[in-house]
């Protein structure tokens, strides 16, 4: 299966291929390596949805049938070795807003219906609590922080990514943890690249404007017509490393979610026929 991804030319791979019981997910081997968190990124695979939706579709708002979703998260959170019981939402509508997840908040969004709204981010320091947040060509920001023992995982599109969801996140967790960008283990997870990524002038002045000249210099592509390529991995690589983290704790996905639209939902290679991909991460007991 591995051998079917397409990846980011001229790079080596980045992102691992996990199989678990036909449950296909991706891992970051810099989380992998650290031993303190349980982590994944959701594909297609090993699920038991429908039609457009097929297979793994983890979202209760994309007229999915109720019992295959929580049937995909019972899979997946075997595969992942995380109490679904336990799991905790987002309730994604691209703020900047970040939730600290406490032991009252497991099983939110899984076992009952969420009490918050717009929440695009979650930390926590609590283990098995597991934070999930949800995708279809927007980008996962994972934040693992191994001295004081907290995880954060935020969901980062372009009107996130334009106000460095990624340095809000860190920030939180500083508040909340005393956690210091420079001990971070981050990673961008898979999300639509560059070259799937064509936007307006209106989002591309909003770069200009948020990065200055490093917008023109390593974000945007101006094409014929007044359209631009916009590069989100690298846009949120650079708000992470001006915030603290450090290059050698920080990995970028090679996958796109557009380019590999058979095996990954993209919102916009299938024109909102999609279901949703979703992040996990987890302090392990």
């Amino acid at each position: 299966m591995g051998e079917q991804w397409k990846r980011r030319p001229g790079k080596a791979p980045v992102l691992a291929e996990r199989n678990k019981d036909g449950v296909v997910y991706l891992s970051f081997p810099l989380l992998e390596g650290c031993g303190l968190v349980s982590h994944g990124f959701s594909t297609r695979l090993g699920g038991v949805s429908e039609g457009e939706l097929s297979s793994m579709n983890l979202g209760f708002s994309r007229g999915d049938d109720r019992e295959r979703v929580l049937e995909n998260y019972r899979r997946i959170a075997r595969a992942l070795d995380m109490p679904m019981e336990r799991m905790v939402l987002s309730s994604q509508t691209h703020t900047t807003n970040v939730r600290r997840v406490m032991e009252g908040d497991a099983g939110n969004g899984i076992l009952r219906p969420l009490p918050y709204t717009d929440v695009d981010g979650l930390i926590t320091d609590v283990p098995m609590l597991p934070l999930v947040t949800f995708y279809a060509d927007c980008i996962p920001l994972y934040f693992v922080d191994p001295v004081n023992r907290a995880i954060g995982l935020s969901h980062s599109g372009w009107r996130g990514t334009v106000n460095c969801m990624g340095a809000v996140t860190l920030k939180a967790m500083e508040r909340a943890f005393g956690t210091r960008a420079e001990n971070v283990l981050a990673c961008v997870g898979p999300g639509i690249c560059r070259d799937c990524y064509e936007v307006g002038e209106d989002v591309a002045s909003e770069f200009v404007k948020a990065f200055g000249p490093l917008a023109e210099e390593r974000l945007l592509d101006q094409k014929p017509g007044g359209k631009f390529q916009l590069d989100l991995w690298e846009a949120n690589r650079q708000i992470l490393l001006k915030a603290g983290v450090k290059e050698e704790n920080l990995q970028v996905s090679d996958i796109c979610t557009c380019c590999n639209h058979e095996l990954l939902f993209s919102h916009r290679a299938s024109g909102g026929r999609r279901g949703s991909l979703a992040a996990f991460l987890c302090i392990r007991g």
